[in-house]
């Protein structure tokens, strides 16, 4: 039967129910669909509510730091009480007033204004409607735009994504360091080399992060006031007594921002692309250890603890698949697809004003969301692994040949040392064990037919792939 006029419901050319016109949003994108809980904190700093929330948070500071200065003549500083109602403007700022904002912006078609006018309807309440004059004062809309972005892209770093990220590296050292008299066979180029420990090689991980966590930490979030073309000309055109560089720059440095004292229109974002080019090093090193770990649990250096109820494979009812690790590795390459296009973009504007910044800006949610993650992914994977040593020791006694370089430096010292008979120590054990393998009883007799003094012969004797490992131990102390 024929749908009527009044059952008519909204299809696709193919013929499909459109979902957009279903009565709950449908999200487009993954991060705000299936992988919503892992980045939900980042709503409250990266979203586009967070960003108007910032706006009229940065509007009203600088109606309550022009007062409180005195700046304008004929204003005074506000009571308390105003202040605080001010503020309240902000601190209860919630899905209403989302959709106000919204409604405003449908009419004014510009995002900025509509916060200027959000903010001037509610101040006859508190009873400074004469005051509704001083709202974005002197701003252009860049002035309110990057003070704004700097502190949701610092709420978002120092709040949400520092702190999962020093969460993941701790949990890496905490391995590193149970795990640091671990014998492992190395691989370079793939192929078997000089024994380390697992501890020694997370550690090598762990203290790579942790550099990049250092750099990210001190990141400078850099902004502006200094109206259209960064000159302050409106300012000084309408108030000229005014020092408008300090009055400025005591206004950036009060929200805890660096103040950036040359720009043109905007704030010239190099400190954005600083801290994406640190956060996206720190996402390749993460994916350096995906990588790395998904190949030991492929030898079977890791075992994966399955997890009650979870299938592996739709067909193969015995696997455990690796999948956080796989789900990292593409996440952390979206992220830093996003990050690199951020940090080349923002860098560049024609003269002194394009929008590719406004445009691009909008996806800094989008990066870091994709970064956390990510970093969620990795720390639940690390959870799942169990250290199969006997696999490690196993991989260590069927490769007796990577004591040919000890074996080879001995006889170097021997030699220093004025025994005879050692000569050509590099050739003569690149015969024996240059691709072949050597058993333990043959790698022995070798030594024992060389004449090293007794002292070396007894200490070579002695050294067996799973103890030939230096002091990698030692080392994971390097760990901060």
């Amino acid at each position: 039967m024929p749908e009527s006029a009044a059952t008519a419901v909204s299809r696709t050319p193919s013929g499909r129910l459109a979902l957009a016109n279903a009565s709950e949003q449908i999200a487009l994108g993954p991060l705000d669909g299936r992988y919503q809980s892992a980045v939900a904190p980042l709503v409250d700093y990266l979203s586009e509510a967070a960003l108007n929330r910032d706006r009229v948070a940065v509007e009203v500071e600088w109606l309550i730091h022009l007062t409180s200065n005195n700046v304008l003549p004929g204003t005074t500083p506000l009571g308390a009480e105003q202040q605080e109602k001010l503020r309240a403007i902000v601190t209860e700022f919630d899905a209403a007033s989302v959709k106000e904002l919204a409604e405003i912006e449908a009419i004014t078609v510009h995002d900025v204004k509509a916060v200027e006018y959000y903010i001037g309807r509610r101040l006859p309440a508190i009873g400074i409607e004469n005051l509704t004059a001083l709202v974005h004062f002197g701003c252009t809309s860049e002035d309110i735009n990057n003070l704004s972005y700097a502190l949701g892209i610092k709420g978002a770093v120092e709040s949400v994504w520092l702190p999962a990220a020093r969460a993941l590296v701790a949990q890496i050292s905490t391995m590193a360091r149970d795990n640091r008299d671990v014998p492992m066979l190395s691989r370079t180029h793939g192929q078997p080399a000089t024994p380390t420990t697992l501890g020694k090689e997370l550690a090598v991980t762990a203290h790579r992060l942790t550099r990049q966590l250092e750099r990210i930490s001190k990141t400078e979030y850099l902004g502006k006031i200094n109206g259209a073309t960064g000159t302050y000309a409106a300012h000084v055109a309408a108030v000229p007594s005014a020092d408008w560089q300090s009055v400025g720059k005591g206004f950036v440095e009060g929200l805890g921002l660096t103040w950036n004292p040359l720009t043109t229109q905007i704030e010239s974002h190099d400190w954005q692309a600083e801290l994406y080019a640190d956060i996206a090093r720190f996402n390749r090193i993460l994916h350096n250890v995906c990588t790395d770990i998904w190949s030991y649990i492929s030898i079977g250096y890791f075992r994966q603890i399955p997890v009650a109820g979870a299938t592996g494979s739709s067909t193969m009812p015995h696997k455990v698949n690796p999948i956080r690790f796989e789900n990292a590795e593409a996440n952390l390459e979206i992220s830093n697809g996003l990050l690199d296009t951020l940090g080349a973009t923002l860098v560049t504007s024609r003269w002194q004003r394009d929008l590719t910044d406004s445009s691009s800006q909008r996806n800094i949610g989008v990066a870091f969301g994709h970064s956390l993650l990510a970093i969620s992914n990795v720390s639940k994977g690390l959870e799942r692994l169990d250290v199969a040593e006997e696999v490690l020791a196993a991989d260590l006694d069927q490769n007796w040949e990577v004591l040919g370089e000890a074996i080879q430096m001995v006889m170097r010292a021997e030699a220093i040392a004025g025994v005879e008979g050692m000569e050509n120590p590099y050739e003569r054990l690149k015969d024996l064990t240059r691709g072949q393998r050597v058993d333990g009883a043959r790698m022995q007799e070798f030594v024992s037919g060389l004449g090293l003094s007794p002292e070396a012969q007894e200490r070579l004797l002695a050294l067996t792939p799973g103890l030939y490992t230096g002091i990698a131990d030692a080392l994971v102390d390097h760990l901060k």
